[in-house]
């Protein structure tokens, strides 16, 4: 075994028991291997620092400045951008160890499926973030920044605008995994599409919810929010239907099945 293998979390095998420490050693180590994999990606994060405050200034109206209070403030919101940058850089490598953990729990040929999840979750992700930067945020800003200016002189704080942008492209970003969530939870048989007709209605108070807790709290991009959410949930039942086609009951059985000893 090469040495540099030894420093990796070693991955249990389907059906393998494990006890309680040995589980949480794995979760132990995964975790280290996801902040090894945070470190570099905010030393590059920072580098480029600049160019990413820039484009995060972006949707910010042409006529309103951002000022600082402070010594420190200018480099610790470097910072903070900087190491949310690099959480969304690492995406995929976090979602991989998510999975590699609870892995032993499913079968061996799911992995594949998994590897495709985790290709789908990045474009989601990556399209969640095109969509609130381009569309939400604009409008936003907009509503935000004016509301009230004529009984206010409305500066606006680098540290929090900024927070506040990363936060939106975050949350917004996460919310578009949706569908991958719903999926594998129908591939694992805790939901099926008739299940989730029938909860239509709880799912959009939750989705509701959750779009309220973006950090955007006007009307306008509540809408705007919770619009394209509906719809992925849409798309995740229609898509759990063509799952349950391809993966008929029968078929999760056998795969589910332990291999007999011969």
């Amino acid at each position: 075994m090469p040495q540099w293998r030894r420093w990796l979390p070693r991955r249990l095998t389907h059906g393998e028991e494990a006890t309680l420490v040995e589980h949480l050693d794995e979760l132990r180590s995964r975790l280290i291997l996801c902040l090894f994999a945070i470190v570099p990606a905010f030393a590059i994060a920072f580098a480029f620092h600049e160019d990413i405050i820039v484009w995060l200034t972006g949707p910010l109206p042409d006529d309103k400045n951002l000022v600082t209070f402070g010594v420190t403030e200018p480099f610790t919101t470097s910072v903070k951008v900087s190491v949310i940058a690099a959480i969304a850089l690492v995406l995929p490598v976090l979602l991989w160890q998510v999975w590699a953990f609870f892995a032993p729990a499913v079968a061996p040929n799911f992995e594949r499926i998994a590897l495709l999840f985790v290709v789908l979750a990045t474009a989601l992700f990556a399209a969640g973030v095109v969509f609130i930067y381009y569309v939400v945020l604009p409008r936003a800003l907009t509503f935000l920044t004016n509301y009230d200016d004529e009984l206010y002189d409305i500066q606006i704080r680098a540290s929090y605008y900024y927070t506040f942008v990363a936060m939106t492209l975050l949350g917004g970003g996460l919310a578009f995994l949706m569908p991958i969530f719903v999926l594998a939870l129908v591939r694992l048989r805790i939901l099926t599409s008739t299940r989730l007709r029938q909860n239509r209605k709880i799912a959009f108070v939750i989705m509701l919810v959750f779009a309220a807790l973006l950090p955007t709290v006007d009307p306008v991009s509540l809408a705007f929010e919770i619009i394209p959410l509906l719809l992925l949930f849409e798309l995740s039942i229609w898509a759990a239907v063509l799952m349950e086609r391809r993966w008929p009951a029968e078929s999760w059985e056998e795969e589910l099945a332990e291999p007999e000893i011969t």
